[in-house]
């Protein structure tokens, strides 16, 4: 039996110089030097994949700033019990991030810091005896700001930071989104999933009120999506399911209802794994047409004080 072989001394070779390259040495990270500012530690990071893309998304949100565009965060609970609220207020406070949304376990782990100073339970201990997801307080607090919501015709978010602001004794309240984003008048969003919340099985929970006051705050997401237009930044930070699906219909209704937009926007999913839902949801399909969307993988207590630092970095650091 015979076997052939390929004759190598065939076969065409090109020059180098004429070969498309995808990394350069001039994009190489760059080791500390005598600069040992955050400024210089990012210019030193390799201009390759998705540290490329970390700094584009960082351009872009200080972009948005400075063009006055639309900067929208949408909030799953990981990013609140990681400790990451001052870093997300102090946007609000430099008027970079201009609207907030969050799911149900992000609005109940903010509310608990705010009232008790701790929050998240063990989960799998108080499931053995049916008193996971029980907290009177957490329960009750946040029903009956819902119920009085519905009444004042607010939305989810409002009302608890209201009922928050009226509480006579807080352990935190600088440590509140919600709270904190009322008081310098940015727009803050809840989004209910019935049945995904403990406070749902609370004897307080009101159906009518969770419904209304959720609905409403879709409503005003869905209107506060047109700052987006031309240059604005949605970053999904933590949540898998939720807020994606949110997002998507409130960008149809948004796009329905204004000939379109917005358009030429930037998303970014921030999160510690990659899931469906932020991929197709807020990176691919919504900029399908224009704009741009990313993916970062990281750990949120690591990378969301990498992303703030470096906006707050290159906006105070013009004519650097």
């Amino acid at each position: 039996m015979t076997h052939d072989e390929a004759d190598l001394s065939a076969v065409r070779t090109v020059p180098v110089a004429r070969r498309p390259n995808k990394v350069r040495a001039e994009e190489f990270a760059h080791p500390p030097g005598t600069d040992r500012s955050f400024h210089a530690f990012l210019a030193s990071l390799p201009d390759v994949l998705v540290a490329r893309d970390f700094r584009r998304v960082v351009h872009a949100i200080a972009d948005a700033k400075r063009r006055d565009r639309g900067v929208v965060l949408m909030l799953g609970g990981h990013i609140v019990k990681t400790g990451l609220a001052p870093l997300l207020i102090d946007l609000m406070r430099r008027g970079i991030a201009t609207h907030v949304a969050m799911n149900g376990s992000a609005a109940i782990h903010d509310y608990e810091i705010a009232r008790f100073g701790a929050t998240s339970e063990d989960v799998a201990a108080g499931l053995k005896d049916g008193t996971f997801g029980m907290a009177e307080e957490t329960g009750r607090g946040m029903n009956d700001a819902f119920t009085a919501g519905m009444n004042r015709q607010m939305g989810m978010g409002e009302a608890l930071a209201v009922a928050l602001d009226a509480e006579p004794s807080l352990a935190h309240p600088e440590l509140s989104i919600l709270l904190n984003a009322h008081r310098l008048g940015v727009g803050t969003t809840v989004h209910a999933a019935i049945g995904a919340e403990i406070i749902h099985q609370h004897p307080a929970a009101n159906g009518a009120a969770i419904g209304d006051t959720s609905h409403r705050d879709f409503r005003r997401l869905a209107a506060a999506l047109l700052r987006l237009d031309d240059g604005g930044v949605v970053l999904n930070l933590g949540s898998a399911v939720i807020m994606p699906e949110v997002f998507l219909k409130a960008l149809t209704i948004a796009r329905n209802l204004h000939a379109g937009k917005p358009q030429g926007f930037v998303s970014c999913d921030l999160d510690m794994q990659r899931h469906y839902r932020p991929r197709v949801n807020v990176v691919q399909r919504p900029t399908l047409q224009s704009g741009a969307g990313y993916e970062i993988t990281g750990h949120h207590e690591i990378m969301v004080p990498l992303l703030v630092w470096g906006v707050v970095d290159e906006l105070e650091g013009v004519g650097r």
